[in-house]
């Protein structure tokens, strides 16, 4: 019996060991509002918190003014025209997670996204849900994870009449479409992160990019969205 209750012991204690030494990988990444981020300010911060800073890994890659086709490997367009580019910023990201995660143990993945301006402006709004989609599950393949959690910054009320980027209520529509639908999935509102003053010290109103305060609190905004979807899974 005493034997029983110690193998019992052992095999507990070497289950939470593991636990503790497992890492939350979060993956950052989109156009120009992801690029203008700076997780050191607020994101990471909170996530270490939350977690520990010996079990987080914050990884961002982000460029500004690129479509979703430079990270979906199959886009095509509503006419089903096939990318020309060969999705170079989904490997480039592929390849920082991979460096960073050797050799660790992951207790989650999650995704943080921020783009669709430049589909929003290219009228991609129709195709839009399906590529982001394809990206999900590229990541999902390509880290063997599927429990990837997905937190969607939706596009600012910059343009709500659809002047200068015509699908841009569309695709704020699509974007919160796609989180409800997701099985791990929810959404930031960034609404009131484009007026003030942007971080060249310049008053800004509802413009395209984020203020200095804003972007500080879209940071604390991903954490907090990731923080709760991380929780429902324990």
């Amino acid at each position: 019996m005493q034997r029983v209750v110690l193998f019992l012991l052992l095999c507990f204690v070497s289950v939470n060991l593991s636990a503790e030494d497992s890492k939350h990988l979060f993956i950052l990444s989109g156009q120009s509002n992801m690029a203008g981020l700076k997780p050191e300010e607020s994101f990471t911060p909170a996530v270490e918190k939350e977690f520990g800073k010996e079990n987080v890994i914050v990884i961002k890659d982000a460029v500004g003014g690129q479509p979703v086709r430079r990270w979906d490997k199959d886009w095509k367009s509503a006419n089903g025209d096939q990318q020309k580019s060969k999705a170079d910023l989904y490997d480039r990201l592929l390849k920082k997670v991979r460096t960073a995660i050797e050799g660790q143990e992951l207790a989650s993945v999650t995704f943080l996204w921020m783009q669709g301006e430049r589909d929003a402006r290219e009228k991609n709004g129709p195709v839009y849900a399906a590529s982001l989609n394809r990206v999900f599950d590229q990541l999902k393949a390509d880290l063997g994870r599927e429990d990837l959690n997905v937190v969607i910054g939706r596009l600012s009320d910059f343009d709500l009449e659809n002047k200068r980027y015509p699908h841009w209520t569309m695709l704020r529509q699509v974007q919160v479409e796609i989180a409800d639908a997701h099985p791990r999935g929810t959404w930031v509102n960034t609404d009131d992160l484009n007026d003030g003053l942007n971080r060249k010290g310049k008053q800004i109103k509802n413009d395209l990019h984020y203020s200095a305060e804003g972007y500080i609190i879209f940071g604390q905004r991903l954490a907090d969205k990731a923080i709760t979807l991380i929780k429902k899974q324990r």
